[in-house]
């Protein structure tokens, strides 16, 4: 089964679940159905396999499905029919069979479709929200062509009797004449296309608007972007994350960036609001902070161009090991942990109104030419948030990342950050994922967090850190670190330092202080949350979750 009864109880909270890329494998299971607060189910590059349950019909407040890039097999369910709020429908890359269901053509909301790369049979529905989507939506299919429209009937003048032959004929030469006009500009452009495929766009308009600029950021067309990254081709995506995909790109001046494609695609209002968040993150200038170089916006895109990162991001430096050796050593390790702290914090202290990254992680944490920590992705979430007026709701993050107060009430802080910062941190001590269903094969923990914890209840120091550093680390930085990070995802919000507090630890002022106090109130806590209680589930309302629940789900 992909998921324990343990990940379904602790999905029920989410609304937005984000496990692309996790190495899942397994099958989708029927109890999916039950997770009905769910908006965005995003699944995407898995291996997983069999068939997509019909009880997915059940989630009403779907926005996203993003099922791309399995092995799954079998019908589309026509139960998707019943998804009235769907806006990305994205199933390409499967094995998928039989006919596409005509339920879907009901779905006036979809914006985004994608069928492509399975084995479908049958017709292409042409009626209802279908009407809008490209041919490339079904490419790759064992699906019957679209009907050709039939030619027009030929005018009875062109056909009437012998008597007037004389003036078909002139009617017939000028109508021919004015075909060949016409024609000529066609051929030719079909002939430069036939020469230059590289540059045949077909996927979403290019921007008309001349290019402006908004402060020091330039305003770059769709057209633009669209050459640079040859027309969002998939051997350019560097990554894809809950915001969208990055791709990397080679402007006209033959510099290389990075174009991050907004997932939630607009389809109108809202430009001006855009454009005030867009402006009011590139006004974060660090060292450690990625800095935005442009914006693209149009009707139905957004796109945020940034400097190309070449060293790409810590997440890709643990797992993508050339030889089976990480490029990150101990002291480039020590760099980044206080690289990143020092960007996080500028953003929490220095920023007016201070920025909350709100998705703090190994992925999201880029590195330059000299290994230097870049925080990248920060102000994301308030953007795609930028029409609401009240705080959000909605969950954003990446499990084992996620703070205990963010996940059960909804709002974030910045005392949140510290939190994902924290388990990046042990990330970055153990080489390890901080959320890995592959641990429960050796019975471990599948957060990070609490693997962590039971290896440091057994003294296990040695087992904790990442094999690739192959012991060439120092033991007592190793445990300055984790008590860091230790300190940073406390279960209470209110007792985690703030980052300007963690960049001082880090630089050696005040950590032996701060975790003396620490143990001294987690002895406290522990002898009190071991009173009986009658409620055995009771949650410490002005604490947050028991240190002791950690282990839960998250």
């Amino acid at each position: 089964m992909l998921f324990s009864a343990v990940i379904l109880t602790f999905f029920q909270l989410y609304t937005h679940s984000d496990l692309g890329n996790a190495n899942l494998a397994g099958q989708l299971v029927s109890q999916l159905g039950q997770l009905t607060n769910l908006q965005y189910l995003e699944l995407y590059s898995n291996n997983i396999s069999g068939k997509i349950p019909e009880e997915l019909g059940n989630l009403t407040n779907l926005v996203s499905l993003d099922l791309y890039m399995n092995k799954l097999s079998g019908p589309i369910p026509t139960t998707l029919g019943k998804l009235a709020k769907l806006r990305f429908l994205r199933l390409n890359n499967n094995t998928l069979t039989g006919t596409i269901p005509r339920s879907l053509t009901t779905v006036n909301t979809l914006q985004v479709l994608d069928l492509s790369n399975n084995q479908l049979t049958g017709d292409i529905p042409v009626d209802g929200s279908f009407s809008l989507f490209t041919p490339i939506s079904f490419n790759n299919n064992r699906l019957n062509a679209l009907p050709v429209s039939p030619p027009p009937p030929i005018s009875p003048t062109l056909t009437a009797s012998s008597g007037n032959s004389a003036t078909g004929a002139i009617a017939g030469g000028v109508a021919a004449g004015a075909a060949l006009l016409f024609a000529a500009p066609a051929i030719v452009l079909a002939w430069w296309r036939r020469r230059k495929p590289q540059e045949h766009f077909f996927d979403v308009p290019a921007e008309e608007d001349p290019e402006v600029h908004l402060g020091q950021l330039k305003r770059f067309s769709l057209r633009e972007l669209q050459v640079a990254t040859d027309n969002f081709s998939n051997k350019n995506i560097l990554g894809r994350g809950g915001f969208g995909k990055v791709y990397k790109g080679r402007l006209t001046d033959g510099s290389l960036v990075a174009v991050k494609r907004l997932k939630e695609e607009r389809t109108q209002g809202g430009e001006l609001q855009f454009q005030t968040e867009v402006e009011m993150i590139s006004m974060a200038v660090h060292r450690n902070l990625l800095r935005l170089r442009g914006f693209c916006m149009t009707p139905t895109e957004r796109l945020l161009v940034y400097p190309y990162m070449v060293n790409g991001s810590v997440a890709s430096c643990l797992r993508e090991r050339a030889d089976g050796q990480s490029p990150l050593n101990w002291p480039i390790r020590k760099q980044i942990a206080l690289g990143s702290a020092r960007g996080l914090a500028y953003l929490h202290d220095h920023c007016d109104p201070k920025i909350i990254h709100r998705d703090v992680k190994a992925a999201n944490i880029l590195l330059d030419e000299e290994f230097e920590a870049v925080v990248g992705d920060f102000g994301l979430a308030k953007l795609m948030d930028y029409k609401d007026t009240h705080v959000t709701t909605a969950v954003r993050g990446t499990i084992g990342h996620i703070a205990p107060e963010y996940l059960s009430t909804g709002k974030s802080s910045e005392k949140t950050d510290v939190f994902g910062y924290g388990v990046m941190l042990l990330e970055l001590i153990t080489g390890q994922r901080a959320f890995d269903l592959a641990r429960l094969a050796n019975d471990d923990d599948v957060m990070l967090l609490d693997w962590v914890k039971g290896l440091l209840k057994d003294k296990k120091l040695e087992t904790l850190v990442d094999a690739d550093l192959q012991g060439d680390y120092i033991e007592v930085e190793v445990e300055e670190l984790i008590r860091v990070a230790l300190l940073c995802t406390d279960g209470a919000a209110a007792q985690r330092p703030k980052m300007s507090e963690v960049v001082r630890m880090l630089e050696g002022d005040g950590l032996a202080e701060r975790w003396e106090q620490w143990e001294k109130d987690d002895i406290i806590r522990q002898e009190y949350n071991h009173i009986p209680h009658p409620d055995s589930n009771w949650i410490d309302s002005t604490a947050g979750l028991r240190p002791d629940e950690l282990s839960g789900p998250r």
